[in-house]
């Protein structure tokens, strides 16, 4: 009876350990969460500070992953709006100073307009979000009074599905609540298999011209810009494939010929990092895996959104939609 009483402390003693060391050195057991939204879909929920895999993540009162804003900026704030995907947001294999936006601000810091003296970019963003749920972010919280908007796409986004909240509370990378336990996070990520979601896989079978969708949501987020005195830049990544021979695919170079076009109809600013990833000679050290960029790229882009805002600041007919990332003076650079 005593022995078994020492193996049962001793796991107790284990158990206890790894639950903190899961928690402390790894970051499991406390993910951000997410929250259903009408509009957006869902979005990530307001006032959360966690740290995952060593990265912090910080998301403010209206999910932006960011510290607290106030509606307005203050006096000499100049105001940015970034949005976007996973891409602009980071996601957990970002920290906190090393995301998009974070980037961005730095750059901009030693070119502030006359009578301003820090800028300020605010990052709303989600995961697998596309222009149809930015522009409902947009009709939910507005723009902040930003003067630049960015709107950070990449090639998959032009076929992304209308907003739904199918996914939060049911895919793991979507928690709206926190795990029981880092253990039993960890058990659950090692060997239990994600389900599909049956209404989520009838959602991403949505017929009709997504692109057309989606682009009709650009316009709509180019009105509202324009309706507030802003700005807007579009800026779009491509995937890791379309910067390898033989190129974007068939249907993605239809899609991005029509991209082009609609920008230069609409006359909206649009940068394309095609080219210029195409013709980098390390282009696979921009990603982290087949979409997401990794600290080698985000600076790449961060420096090219920060040009592009300080050139389109200083002659909104500057940057024209038929030129890319690598055509952009280099002025910031």
């Amino acid at each position: 009876m005593k022995f078994a009483l020492i193996i049962l402390g001793i796991l107790l003693i284990g158990g206890l350990l790894l639950e903190i060391g899961l928690r402390l050195f790894v970051g499991l057991g406390d993910p951000p969460l997410y929250v259903a939204d009408s509009l957006t879909g869902y979005r990530l929920a307001p006032n959360q500070k966690v740290r995952r895999f060593g990265n912090r993540i910080h998301i403010n009162q209206y999910s932006m992953r960011g510290d607290a804003i106030s509606p307005q900026p203050s006096a000499g704030i100049w105001r940015i709006l970034l949005l976007g995907d996973s891409i602009a947001n980071g996601g957990w294999w970002t920290d906190q100073p090393d995301i998009l936006s974070a980037q961005i601000a730095h750059r901009l810091t030693p070119h502030l307009p006359a009578g301003y003296q820090k800028p300020e970019v605010l990052n709303a963003s989600a995961n697998s979000w596309g222009p149809r749920n930015e522009l409902a972010y947009l009709v939910r919280f507005g723009l902040f009074e930003a003067q630049v908007v960015v709107l950070l796409i990449n090639t998959d986004d032009l076929f992304a599905i209308a907003p739904n909240s199918v996914q939060v509370g049911r895919d793991r990378s979507y928690p709206n609540r926190k795990p029981l336990t880092a253990t039993s996070e960890l058990l659950q990520r090692v060997f239990i298999k994600p389900k599909p979601i049956p209404e989520l896989q009838q959602l991403q079978a949505e017929p009709g011209d997504r692109v057309g969708a989606n682009l009709e949501a650009i316009r709509q987020i180019q009105q509202r810009v324009q309706a507030a005195g802003s700005q807007l830049i579009v800026a779009m990544t491509p995937l890791l494939r379309e910067v390898q021979p033989p190129g974007p695919r068939d249907y993605e170079q239809k899609a991005r010929q029509r991209v082009k076009d609609f920008m230069q109809l609409e006359q909206i600013a649009y940068l394309d990092f095609l080219a210029d990833f195409q013709n980098d000679q390390t282009a696979t050290s921009l990603y982290r895996d087949h979409i997401h960029l990794s600290p080698v790229g985000n600076e790449k882009v961060s420096q090219a959104i920060a040009t592009a805002i300080q050139n389109h600041r200083q002659n909104p007919t500057a940057l024209k939609p038929e030129n890319s990332a690598e055509a952009i003076d280099s002025d910031l650079w």
